[in-house]
């Protein structure tokens, strides 16, 4: 179903899925839940779905920390440095690989439910600045700042730019 897949730990960690194309939408989540190489789950068809409207035709799904859940808050408290770095490293690789890559910030509210997503974010906004990476959002930010999860998105909204140095010094303070 997906041609784009990468994962680790008998696919406890998943880096990468989607589906490959011309013009790529790379969306920034915080954490995989369900999906896999062979089945969406509600959040990958969201994004499939925004990505098609939008007028790409292929998209790659990553997250803030790669470890599996489907409840954030049954991750630990304390990061797995491996699983970070690793996950970030990868990232940086998909963006690098688009010629004009285009970043959709979509971990919602929950990023400040952990200080390793708020960090993953912040250093992910320095790394790929040097791809010139135009970063989106998908419908107004949350009512305290944050771009919304596809979970919670309606397909009237749009996507428009979506400032990287204003959201890391409120994440900052």
């Amino acid at each position: 179903m997906y041609d784009i897949y990468s994962n680790a730990k008998n696919d406890h960690w998943r880096f990468t899925l989607g589906k490959s194309g011309s013009r790529n939408l790379i969306t920034i989540g915080l954490n995989p839940s369900t999906a896999t190489k062979e089945k969406s789950d509600t959040t990958i068809a969201k994004v499939e779905g925004a990505a098609r409207q939008a007028g790409f035709n292929g998209f790659i799904m990553l997250n803030l920390y790669p470890v599996r859940s489907t409840d954030f808050n049954a991750l630990p408290e304390e990061v797995n440095a491996e699983a970070f770095t690793e996950n970030l490293a990868k990232i940086e690789v998909v963006v690098a690989a688009e010629s004009k890559p285009v970043v959709w910030a979509a971990w919602g509210e929950n990023i400040v439910a952990r200080t390793f997503f708020i960090a993953a974010g912040k250093e992910l906004f320095g790394r790929l600045e040097k791809y010139g990476t135009l970063w989106q959002q998908f419908g107004s930010l949350t009512q305290s700042g944050h771009p919304r999860h596809p979970s919670r998105l309606h397909y009237a909204w749009e996507f428009s730019t979506f400032d990287t140095k204003n959201y890391a010094q409120k994440l900052s303070t």
